[in-house]
């Protein structure tokens, strides 16, 4: 598979934004893009069927056709840690599982885009997080560091964690989450040399209102 595995340095840093962002860019390049949040915790019955708000955005966005399940197979009501909803719900979380059905689904694809849940080490059951999850898709991560006071230990240890488990670390973006942060510009010179991985992009406060007309882009390689 062509694509990335979007982490984020904590639960609520913009992972599903950044994700939509990414994808609009991909999709206004001519690329058919498979989008998948395979572990959603925090969802409302819609029609009938639980359904979480961040796949469907992820679903609104791409363009591969794919149906609501096939984008978010594990779906809980709780808004908890994904270990507890799973339990709650009387579900195991099966990562090979996922890896397969992700594969599966995205065949034909240009690019696939799969959006993790919570922070790097957000447990999936009693043994597994979503570091797991990652390893186990083979993908090369872009890191979403929330730029607030505290990100740059945040980004720090999450980078570190990644990279020790021999997963490369394509790139970070930041998301301006806290419109008071003044820091933006030092935070960007400061992790693009300390996480030796490129520097994506900053995402502006000002454009969270929509993806569709934020006018950020990703500074991909070509």
């Amino acid at each position: 598979m062509q694509g990335w595995f979007i982490a984020g340095t904590d639960t609520g840093v913009g992972k599903t934004y950044c994700c939509e962002l990414l994808i609009r860019q991909l999709v206004a390049g001519g690329a058919n893009v498979a989008a998948f949040k395979p572990i959603a915790s925090g969802a409302s019955v819609i029609d009938g069927a639980l359904r979480n708000d961040d796949a469907l955005k992820l679903m609104q966005a791409a363009n591969s056709g794919l149906s609501y399940g096939d984008i978010n197979p594990y779906c809980f009501a709780e808004p908890v840690s994904p270990h507890w909803a799973a339990a709650h719900a009387g579900v195991t979380i099966d990562i090979a599982r996922a890896v397969t059905h992700i594969h599966a689904k995205s065949r034909g694809a240009d690019f696939v885009i799969v959006e993790g849940v919570g922070g790097w080490y957000a447990p999936l059951s009693e043994n597994e997080s979503a570091a797991d999850l990652a390893q186990a898709l083979g993908l090369p991560v872009i890191l979403v560091v929330g730029l607030r006071l505290g990100c740059l230990n945040h980004a720090l240890l999450t980078a570190e964690a990644i990279q020790s488990r021999g997963i490369t670390l394509a790139g970070w973006v930041g998301n301006t989450i806290d419109r008071c942060y003044t820091n933006v510009v030092e935070t960007e010179a400061f992790l693009t040399d300390r996480l030796h991985a490129p520097s994506l992009g900053v995402v502006p406060h000002e454009s969270h209102d929509s993806a569709r007309q934020a006018g950020f882009e990703f500074k991909l390689s070509s």
